[in-house]
């Protein structure tokens, strides 16, 4: 199978190694009984490479920074950092209670146009409260990446916002595992 902007056969991988059926809980309360794995995805060097590249294009060539979102988007944006050679920063959900304090960490991304890098996007809320904390640390967002989209409204939010969501494959364009998973 090829999917736009994947090589031949990386859906069906993805599918194979990180979509899990079981029950899941989101942070909202909802409920899932599959689920994208992207511990699973991050855990397979080749995988996660190959995931990379094929997310590097899908980088807009005026990007000058990328900012992963804790705790998935960290493996996805250091492999993309490598296989484009942008900074990275590294966004979490609330500043760090010791240590630095700080909520953003890594490249100073002060002026640079930067793009939100996650594993999946289901709502867009999340993506879009990290885009306001880059925003009001000086980095101007207007794209966001993520392997997974999910059609629960996430592209819809994030454009309100002035957010473009270039997504890999949406739920629709991952293959069905039987019987020991789903997509």
């Amino acid at each position: 199978m090829t999917t736009r902007h994947t090589e031949a056969g990386l859906a069906a991988r993805l599918a194979e190694t990180a979509c899990v059926s079981a029950p899941f809980k989101l942070s909202d309360g909802t409920h899932l009984s599959t689920y994208f794995d992207e511990f699973r995805l991050a855990s397979d060097p080749a995988l996660l490479r190959d995931t990379a590249r094929a997310l590097a294009h899908l980088v807009p060539t005026s990007a000058q920074a990328l900012a992963g979102i804790e705790l998935g988007g960290i493996p996805l944006v250091v492999a993309l950092s490598a296989a484009t050679g942008l900074p990275a920063v590294f966004v979490r959900r609330l500043p760090k209670l010791y240590g630095s304090h700080r909520q953003i960490e890594g490249a100073d991304i002060t002026g640079l146009r930067t793009v939100l890098v996650d594993d999946v996007v289901r709502s867009g809320s999340q993506l879009l409260t990290m885009a306001r904390t880059l925003r009001m640390a000086g980095s101007p967002v207007t794209d966001a990446m993520c392997v997974l989209e999910r059609p629960l409204g996430g592209r819809a939010v994030l454009a309100e916002h002035r957010v473009t969501l270039r997504s890999l494959l949406t739920e629709a364009e991952l293959p069905v595992r039987h019987p020991s998973g789903a997509a």
